[in-house]
């Protein structure tokens, strides 16, 4: 078995789409692979590449409506079925839909997708802080982890299969803005674990950010930039933990 220090990994970095600071992100998430120099990574917008994702050890992605093909979710699936790891954040699971009346809509148009995420965004109310628990105190992924408060998106999605909740936040309220915006108390994953065959994906939902150009051409100059989460040590917190699962595999496999 080769040397697991010295075992190339191979990493598809996903990060595009609208209405949030793609290249704060993008860059952030290229800083936490660069701490570890075994990860090669590529960087596509879409998921066309279906090459390199097929050759990957683990997926990442950042995205906000950004909606594979059907081709494109067949092989997705099929690679973490296969095994395979997948870091989601934040807009992964998003389609939007900004409709005439003024209403953002989230049509259920990939439903393969998101059955294979585990969850699909539905709406969320405006930004505001909101304590986030853990759902999961003994589990690897947030073991120590305490409650927190953040400032974010508060995700209100459909879920689909068996998920692990890690972290957790509970909602009862208005999403003002989006067709569906009524919601009864209820508790919203905001961490977990979906089994997938012999893979699986790992989502976080926390993450947003926005500059003074991502809400263009709807608004010209986003007046005051939002970094959401990402003022948070925890969160990066999270991410390390994350990106650890996902390359435990290719390297256990050496």
């Amino acid at each position: 078995m080769a040397d697991p220090a010295k075992r190339r990994l191979n990493c598809v970095l996903i990060a595009g789409g609208k209405y949030h600071d793609i290249d704060f992100a993008r860059l952030e998430l290229l800083k936490l692979l660069a701490e570890d120099d075994r990860i090669r990574v590529r960087v596509f917008e879409d998921y066309s590449n279906l090459a390199a994702i097929a050759a990957a050890d683990l997926l990442v992605t950042y995205t906000c409506d950004v909606m594979p093909s059907l081709d494109e979710q067949e092989a997705l699936r099929a690679w973490v079925e296969k095994g395979g790891r997948w870091l989601a954040l934040h807009g992964t699971n998003s389609i939007l839909r900004f409709l005439q009346n003024g209403l953002v809509d989230s049509p259920r148009w990939a439903p393969h997708f998101m059955q294979t995420l585990g969850s699909m965004f539905i709406a969320h109310p405006p930004i505001a802080p909101y304590r986030v628990t853990v759902a999961d105190p003994e589990h690897p992924l947030v073991k120590g982890v305490e409650p927190f408060e953040a400032t974010d998106e508060l995700y209100l999605s459909e879920y689909y299969g068996d998920l692990h909740v890690l972290l957790e936040t509970e909602f009862e309220g208005q999403a003002t803005g989006f067709v569906e915006a009524d919601w009864p108390k209820a508790k919203h994953p905001v961490f977990y674990l979906h089994p997938v065959g012999q893979g699986a994906v790992l989502y976080l939902t926390l993450g947003h950010c926005r500059g003074h150009y991502d809400m263009q051409p709807m608004i010209e100059f986003y007046p005051v930039p939002e970094k959401g989460s990402w003022d948070l040590p925890v969160f990066y917190d999270l991410l390390r933990r994350g990106l650890g699962w996902a390359k435990a595999p290719a390297l256990e496999r050496g």
